[in-house]
């Protein structure tokens, strides 16, 4: 690459990650079924690179089922967070869809094998069952989830507040990660992903804490900069292992992006592999931990 052909690709990289924070802050703040939307086809597009990964090892997926369960899957977790349709129903997804996809590979006239069914169940948990924690995260709605948010004139709920951190908190990962890595970065972390040294690793960690103890802070959690900075610290580690992931299914492929969608950042998969599986983590870590803290024999 000449010096002349950098700066586009510079700039097309900077407008491409601005449209997609700007596009992500406004579905987060519609929340509901347009969330559900905008999360539904991303999950699709990221599926489909998924699948041609796969493919490039010559495994043949339950492409199409996988396709549709998922998105069934993503509405069934909405419907559910909404009060439209009873939590047990919307749990029963998961295992309907893992065994319809088993029935599809079974009605093929090639026979499938070990692989096209471990990528396909794969698929559903890797695109279907995480990303639907955003969901789950985003319907928050309990006041103990964000104290000083309730009668302070916040344009918040307590579940677009916690999803705009957890977004953060890979946001602060990423820079952190990039911006210590380039200047510290001595010891490889991983030849998963060469780029990615220790210290970049670590300073994407305190990048991440830091945002999550100004979180717990303003949410008014008790031990706010303990607990908030832990879930920072834990964040910041599962985007690590989303991160590399993805970079090993890349590998074991033989492709260096798994995409072209978002120019000059490659495909769906290379920007959201982070993303994958810090819901779940936030999710659990916010409706299990913080309550328990918030007790009344518990607080400080």
């Amino acid at each position: 690459m000449n010096a002349s052909s950098r700066p586009p690709t510079s700039k097309r990289r900077l407008f491409s990650g601005l449209a997609a924070g700007a596009f992500g802050l406004v579905v987060v703040a519609l929340g509901g079924w347009w969330f559900t939307l905008a999360v539904g086809v991303i999950v699709h597009l990221g599926l489909l690179e998924f699948f041609r990964l796969a493919q490039f090892k010559g495994i043949r997926p339950a492409t199409k089922t996988t396709l549709v369960v998922c998105q069934v899957l993503l509405v069934a977790t909405q419907w559910a967070s909404g009060g439209g349709l009873a939590s047990d129903l919307a749990a029963a997804v998961l295992p309907v869809s893992g065994a319809a996809i088993c029935g599809w590979l079974l009605l093929q006239p090639i026979t499938g094998t070990i692989a096209d069914i471990a990528a396909s169940i794969f698929g559903l948990f890797y695109l279907g069952f995480l990303p639907s924690h955003w969901l789950r995260l985003r319907d928050l709605s309990d006041s103990v989830l964000a104290p000083h948010l309730v009668g302070a004139g916040w344009p918040f709920s307590s579940g677009m507040a916690l999803t705009l951190i957890a977004c953060l908190m890979v946001v602060a990962t990423d820079i952190g990660s990039y911006m210590i890595g380039r200047r510290l970065g001595r010891h490889p972390l991983s030849p998963i992903s060469p780029g990615k040294t220790v210290e970049g690793a670590l300073g994407g960690v305190a990048c991440s804490l830091l945002v999550g103890v100004i979180g717990g802070l303003w949410l008014g959690w008790p031990w706010g900069w303990a607990v908030g900075g832990g879930l920072g610290a834990i964040v910041s580690l599962f985007a690590l292992v989303g991160d590399l992931t993805e970079s090993m299914m890349k590998r074991d492929a033989g492709v260096k992006d798994s995409g072209d969608a978002i120019p000059g950042h490659g495909g769906i998969l290379d920007r959201i592999d982070s993303y994958l599986f810090t819901p779940a983590v936030v999710f659990y870590y916010v409706t299990l931990v913080v309550p328990l803290l918030s007790r009344p024999a518990l607080l400080p």
